[in-house]
């Protein structure tokens, strides 16, 4: 599971990070083409094709997001109803909308893994990229049979813990420590009524704190 957590993780950080790189170097190559003097150099590179690789690069990042929201509990749900009931009634409205959820995406990996098989056996490719569009589609059996793994993954590490997977929407990594860390130091603070608090001086108070 670690190896495929990484990979997932490493699949979703590369396309986003490929595809925000295409898409600023779009971006720059179109109004430098506008200077006269670097028009003649840069006319003789063609990114017609950003665009489209960018969709297809989001696309597959969409869909290997989703199963990752899955597993780190990310996606947003209505649960107020379902933490209204009692303990075993919860957990098996729980475990059935997981099982639900992996039903739901296992049909639409099926679909798209015939509609795929089906498209292969065709000539179609994309305007731009002359990309086999079986390659573009195959976003869908994989990152849909990704995301029922994950599903029944979440369900099996709640019949044995009783916990789920969550995640605070609120919360920004780094945020509380910065300012459980700058609320202990007051920098107007008087050591002996006569001296400015001073973190430099030697015989300064030092705090748990200040000490780091």
């Amino acid at each position: 599971m670690t190896f495929l957590d990484a990979l997932e993780e490493w699949i979703i950080s590369t396309l986003m990070a490929a595809a925000t790189l295409v898409i600023f170097v779009a971006v720059v190559h179109r109004y430098l083409v506008g200077v006269p003097v670097l028009q003649d150099a840069l006319l003789r590179f063609d990114f017609t094709w950003a665009q489209e690789l960018c969709i297809y690069m989001f696309v597959w990042m969409a869909k290997f997001g989703a199963a990752y929201g899955v597993r780190t509990g990310i996606h947003v749900g209505v649960d107020v109803l379902i933490n209204r009931l009692n303990g075993p009634w919860r957990a098996r409205f729980i475990v059935l909308g997981l099982l639900a959820g992996a039903l739901f995406t296992g049909i639409v990996g099926t679909l798209g893994a015939s509609f795929v098989w089906h498209m292969a056996h065709t000539d179609q490719v994309s305007a731009d990229l002359e990309m086999p569009m079986w390659l573009v589609y195959l976003a869908i059996p994989c990152g849909s049979y990704l995301m029922g793994f994950r599903f029944l993954q979440v369900c099996v590490a709640f019949l044995r813990t009783g916990s789920l997977p969550h995640h605070d929407h609120g919360h920004v990594d780094g945020l509380e420590e910065e300012a459980a860390a700058s609320a202990d130091i007051n920098w107007y603070a008087l050591d002996d009524n006569l001296h400015p608090h001073d973190l430099n001086r030697a015989d300064a108070p030092r705090t748990e704190e200040t000490a780091r």
